[in-house]
């Protein structure tokens, strides 16, 4: 460790990690310490303008501007410098609020080619204080030629990323004219329980050129990500849940402390591709990796366009055979296996239905374990349905409740894993059907919106529902800690709740529930945005009633991040079956260099209805490249691949989309849809 004494007035603090240089001012007694210096090098370029490092409102406090953002509290303002240490990957700044006694540690921690900062709030004085929002990060770049970059989602259209020029949001109101500042502010901001299920928690403020600035909220509970105007710059925020937004109140009595949300940030000296590429490998170096994990076991679910639900031993028996024919290794019977069969209203009794299967569960995972394959189950921890016997037996204090009610949606009840009776519950469920069944996966769903919290032993339902996604969290760690031979899902009605508080720990994220294999390409697409390539569960789902050019094109998707098989395979006569085969071969062969990649995209981010879509994973000096036709024919010319050579890798023996050059840049003519081709570049 390396320890240093507060350093002369306005003195710079260096930090330096491979691929990070920053630089701090710890404004001596004049200001709060600003982050003035951020870039990849030395003798690179800076994102940064002068800007505080953190910023916070407690309850009674002034605040200094008028507007929708979040900036420039009193507390936040009144902050002055103590000391700070660097200890390996690690800085960690302290200041202290002098009129209310609060001390401030910002941390932050190298990760690959960015940074993961959070604020530790104690409460060093005699009197309680009572938070209502503390930044994870904030970050300032001088204002200029910026773009936006947010993602929206919602169930079966996730991830559909808009780009726009930060001067169409926050546009010039001539401040100068009304002798005022801009306050111009544009927000993105979650609602409820499902994380992503509105916006995605990640944004980029590009450059063209760079130096670009790229940031995550990794929180499954309540977030909030906003750029705001401030005298000549524009700062980021990166928040957790917050007063304003998400009902969030934690009163600290003396002595007692409060940690945010971590925040992802990265700098890249590019534009939206570095930017993607430096959030990729950020993803990767926070990522809890285990041995079974980095196997990247290719997955049959018997859920979507399949059995949706309705398992039997007479229907899984024949998708079990297909699926090891065409070459799964983990076999999950999805929902509907427990209670009475009624896969929504008896969540929470986690046995087996009685009379259900023919020779019992365990018959089916025997004949799972016959063909070669490891069996997986699912299961929603979170969720008693109306009808269990766990709605019945479980103490009231086990569930979210608000007003002295629970709260009831959709026929479920939320447990609440900050208490021990609900974690019990479920590390009970999962240690038995590891040992009666062998489970070697499980997929772990959440299918409703809880709202925006709990107010049992909490200041506020936003803390509430903080304190349970945290609970979660560690219940899962610890569950990968008893079974480290076991691979867990993280599932959300889709992609409702993709996030990276609980992508770190996970090996699997299912990326929609899109039954529509042609909608389901701009959300392939667009998936590694938002989570590793590695880790986006793409589902396959190819049917008896699509075309060979149909077949193909369902494949390429999960072909195109983490294969996940489905559908009536078995029903699918000997040429769509092989094109199954070569598309598993294909992503088997290629899926640990999936797991180093990056994402390109030739034509940009896919648009919700582009007849066009593409995906490029770069790894190193090759490429998988799949494209997508769903309207008319076309030629599609690929710049960012001038110079380099193309060729079809699937299917080989489909038709061969003609390439030809136009100078050095390959023009790719592609036929009316829905097509769809993958390619290797070199």
């Amino acid at each position: 460790m390396t320890a240093t004494a507060p350093p002369p007035a306005g003195t710079a603090i260096e930090w330096t990690r491979p691929g990070l240089h920053l630089r701090f001012d710890t404004g001596a007694d004049e200001r709060p310490v600003h982050l003035v210096h951020w870039a990849t090098g030395p003798g690179a370029p800076s994102v940064a303008a002068p800007s505080p490092i953190v910023d916070l409102s407690a309850a009674g406090e002034h605040r200094a501007r008028h507007n929708q953002s979040l900036l420039l509290w009193g507390a936040g303002l009144r902050l002055r410098y103590t000391g700070h240490e660097a200890d390996g990957d690690e800085l960690r700044v302290h200041q202290r609020d002098p009129e209310l006694g609060l001390e401030v540690t910002s941390v932050f921690r190298a990760a690959g080619p960015g940074l993961q900062i959070r604020q530790t709030v104690r409460n060093g004085a005699e009197d309680e204080l009572v938070l209502l929002a503390v930044s994870s990060a904030l970050i300032a770049v001088p204002e200029g030629a910026h773009d936006l970059l947010w993602g929206e989602s919602e169930w079966l259209a996730e991830g559909r990323w808009h780009q726009r020029p930060l001067t169409d949001l926050l546009p010039n109101v001539n401040p100068e004219f009304h002798h005022r500042r801009n306050r111009g502010n544009v927000a993105r901001t979650s609602h409820g329980s499902f994380s992503s299920g509105e916006f995605l928690p990640t944004g980029v403020l590009l450059t063209e050129g760079g130096p670009s600035l790229a940031w995550q909220v990794e929180a499954s509970a309540g977030w909030h990500w906003e750029a705001s105007q401030h005298e000549g710059t524009v700062t980021v925020g990166v928040y957790g849940p917050t007063d304003l937004y998400h009902q969030f109140t934690q009163r600290l009595a003396p002595g007692e402390a409060f940690t945010t949300v971590p925040a992802g940030c990265c700098v890249a000296d590019g534009g939206r591709d570095a930017a993607f590429a430096a959030l990729s490998d950020y993803r990767r170096a926070i990522r809890e990796v285990r041995p079974v994990d980095a196997r990247l076991p290719l997955v049959y679910n018997d859920f979507m366009n399949t059995l949706m639900a309705g398992p039997s031993t007479e229907k899984e028996l024949p998708l079990i055979e297909a699926a090891a024919e065409a070459g799964a290794e983990y076999y999950c019977v999805d929902a509907g296996w427990y209670g009475t069969g009624n896969w929504w209203t008896d969540a929470g009794d986690w046995h087996e239905a009685p009379g259900h299967f023919t020779g019992g569960l365990v018959a089916v995972f025997d004949a799972i374990r016959a063909k070669g394959m490891r069996p997986g189950i699912w299961l929603e921890p979170e969720a008693v349905g109306a009808n269990a016997k766990a709605a019945r037996e479980l103490p009231e204090e086990a569930f979210f409740q608000r007003h002295g009610r629970r709260v009831f949606e959709t026929g479920h009840y939320q447990l609440d894993f900050r208490h021990p009776a609900a974690r019990a519950h479920l590390d009970e469920a999962v240690d038995r059907l590891v040992e009666e069944f062998g489970i070697a996966f499980f997929k772990l769903d959440y299918n409703v919106n809880a709202g925006v919290g709990t107010d049992v032993d909490c200041d506020g339902p936003g803390a509430g529902l903080l304190g349970h996604t945290r609970a979660f969290r560690d219940w899962l760690s610890d569950a990968q800690r008893r079974h480290p031979g076991v691979l867990f899902e993280n599932c959300g009605s889709g992609a409702m709740r993709m996030d990276y508080h609980l992508l770190s720990v996970a090996h699997l994220q299912s990326t929609s529930d899109q039954q529509d294999f042609r909608r389901y390409a701009p959300i392939a697409a667009a998936a590694p945005a938002s989570v590793l390539p590695e880790q986006a569960g793409n589902w396959a789902y190819p049917d008896a009633s699509m075309s060979i050019e149909e077949t193909a094109f369902a494949m390429t998707a999960g072909v195109m991040g983490r294969l996940y098989l489905s559908g009536f395979l078995g029903g699918l006569g000997p040429e769509r079956f092989a094109l199954v085969r070569e598309a598993v071969a294909l992503h088997k062969d290629w899926r640990e260099r999936i797991a180093r990649s990056h994402p390109v995209w030739p034509l940009g981010l896919p648009g919700w209805d582009d007849d066009v879509i593409a995906l490029q994973l770069e790894a190193g000096t090759e490429s998988l490249l799949a494209v997508w036709s769903r309207g008319a024919a076309a030629e599609v010319a690929l710049p960012g691949l001038r110079g380099r050579h193309v060729r079809q890798a699937y299917p080989v023996d489909l038709p061969v989309w003609a390439i030809r050059a136009d100078g050095d840049v390959p023009v790719l003519r592609v036929p009316e849809g829905p097509a769809a081709r993958i390619f290797t570049v070199q």
